[in-house]
């Protein structure tokens, strides 16, 4: 697997109730809450006049939502990708996220019903090769997706990826450096 050396803005989706309260959503349809609404409103304008050229989301109603609220300060098209959903944790849906989550990160356990890490990595491995382009393009998908794409530029995969924080994703002659944007 190696992601295309091409640059791009990685967004996660803005806070639900269930990121608030340290449950795992994996594939169920779960909006923004209020504060998730609010933090996509303002990642707006730090992604205006960065180059980019086309939104890619996730189809969960949370980065739909994510995406359309910062494309009122965007104006670009918004294409929807299944390949960015996010993991599907099975039966660990809706339950906290320790301390079962680190074992599955590591390969060492994978959740009844639920993808493993390394299906995840190779789904997001062929989203990632199928929609970037030069651009670039904002990606609004989950924190899982991120993980995974941490795990493809080489950078330590632990550790949360803050709710609607624009990360500036770009190759450089030593690796992938990540930036977020303020």
């Amino acid at each position: 697997m190696s992601l295309p050396q091409i640059p791009f803005w990685f967004l996660r989706h803005g806070e639900t109730d269930y990121n608030a309260a340290g449950l795992s959503q994996g594939a169920l349809d779960i909006p923004l809450n209020a504060t998730g609404r609010a933090q996509a409103a303002t990642a707006g304008p730090l992604l205006a006049g960065q180059g980019i050229t086309g939104i890619i989301a996730s189809p969960l109603l949370r980065a739909r939502e994510t995406a359309e609220i910062v494309n009122e300060f965007l104006n670009l098209p918004i294409a929807f990708e299944p390949g960015l959903r996010e993991v599907q944790f099975g039966g660990m849906e809706g339950k906290p996220l320790l301390p079962w989550f680190p074992e599955w990160l590591e390969g060492r356990f994978t959740p009844p019903n639920a993808e493993s890490f390394a299906q995840v990595l190779a789904r997001i491995d062929a989203a990632m090769t199928n929609i970037l382009t030069p651009g670039p393009l904002l990606i609004v998908a989950h924190g899982g997706v991120f993980r995974a794409l941490r795990d493809l530029m080489a950078l330590p995969k632990q550790g949360l990826t803050p709710n609607a924080v624009p990360l500036y994703c770009a190759p450089t002659d030593t690796g992938w450096q990540v930036t977020a944007a303020s």
